[in-house]
């Protein structure tokens, strides 16, 4: 399998965002909205009230016309239009006899369905009747579940807890890709694994409640998936970590080994000039708990620099549009905002709401 540069993979991916243009962070809030945050201005813009309740998870669209939220409250998905900024699909697939906790969703190419992972709860007179986490199709234009399918026993524990698994799907929707604790590709006809690949993602810190698979760690365009896993050396055995391209029509990838295996990591973002790349990894935890940035030279494959932070016990990682700053948020009222070329602290954006975990999404104005 022929190897990519680090640099190389990065450039073949492509960058989705634009120097020239104003661009605007979107997060989820506190009881139930979105947050339109101008990134010059440094504080919200516009909120969108959500019908579903509180926003637990976001995801663009691949064309960046959509957002697609999942909400907590009754477990509701909901559907915003970002030309003209207003919901234009909305529903609650809970009811008094049923729930379902979503772990993971992605649309499909013709935004007529998402797939997802999710656990079903049954009430019974005297008790809930718990599932294991299963497949789901949910069809948008009939605003319910309509089909379901059993995870291959082997599978089941990439599958449990919230945040587990990302999920992405070929061009043509014939295949599902989860990310996990190892690559699994599947046969959307029938839902049947058709390959394993051993390649992890790294354990990100915080999102232990984060279900849509925010787009922190992803770099790619439409049939392209792009991001940081680990893999075990081949002489040592001991986990490396690096860069990963999956073209996901063709099932064909390259892995570039960077170094050893932090015990976190979180994200990883580029630069518009393709030329430097950040991430976060966390060491030890509780009152050991060590945070510090990494800057990578993407022209040389080396880590140019690193600079300790202090943690936060849950949080993401995000960089603004044009690439010179970078942001630590979740969980909170405010955004700290470093200085992408320094590592140092600039300054803090007091939103004046509490921002849910629910994921960051950047779309240029």
């Amino acid at each position: 399998m022929r190897k990519l540069s680090f640099a190389a993979a990065i450039l073949a991916a492509g960058v989705a965002f634009g120097s020239a243009h104003a661009s605007t962070i979107i997060l989820g809030g506190y009881p139930s909205s979105l947050m339109f945050i101008n990134e010059q201005k440094g504080a919200v813009v516009q909120k969108i009230p959500l019908t579903t309740g509180l926003p637990s998870s976001i995801r663009l669209s691949d064309d960046k016309k959509k957002l697609y939220v999942v909400t907590n409250d009754h477990t509701g998905i909901e559907v915003v239009d970002l030309t003209t900024r207003k919901v234009i699909n909305h529903f609650v697939l809970n009811d008094n006899k049923t729930s379902y906790r979503i772990n993971t969703v992605t649309p499909d190419p013709t935004g007529k369905f998402v797939y997802t992972i999710m656990t079903k709860m049954d009430k019974e007179i005297d008790r809930w009747e718990i599932g294991k986490p299963k497949f789901y199709v949910v069809d948008l234009e009939e605003k319910k579940v309509v089909k379901s399918y059993d995870i291959d026993k082997q599978d089941e524990d990439a599958f449990r807890g919230y945040g587990r698994g990302r999920l992405e799907i070929s061009t043509d929707g014939k295949y599902l890709y989860q990310f996990g604790a190892k690559v699994l590709v599947i046969d959307t006809s029938n839902f049947k694994v058709v390959d394993r690949i051993e390649l992890e993602k790294p354990e990100l810190p915080g999102l232990e409640n984060v279900a849509f698979g925010g787009a922190l760690d992803s770099i790619s365009r439409p049939g392209e998936y792009v991001s940081i896993f680990n893999a075990p050396d081949p002489f040592t055995q001991k986990s490396v970590f690096g860069v990963a391209k999956f073209n996901l029509q063709t099932r064909e990838y390259n892995f570039t080994p960077i170094g050893p295996s932090p015990e976190h990591m979180a994200g990883l973002q580029v630069s518009p000039n393709n030329k430097d790349a950040f991430t976060v990894v966390e060491n030890g935890t509780l009152g050991n708990k060590r945070c510090e940035m990494w800057h990578f030279d993407l022209s040389n494959n080396a880590i140019k620099d690193k600079a300790e932070f202090p943690c936060r016990s849950r949080y993401y990682f995000g960089m603004s549009g044009d690439g010179k700053k970078l942001y630590v948020y979740g969980a909170g009222f405010e955004i700290q905002v470093y200085d992408a070329d320094t590592l140092k602290l600039m300054t803090t954006w007091d939103l004046n709401n509490d921002t849910t975990m629910a994921g960051f999404a950047l779309i240029n104005d």
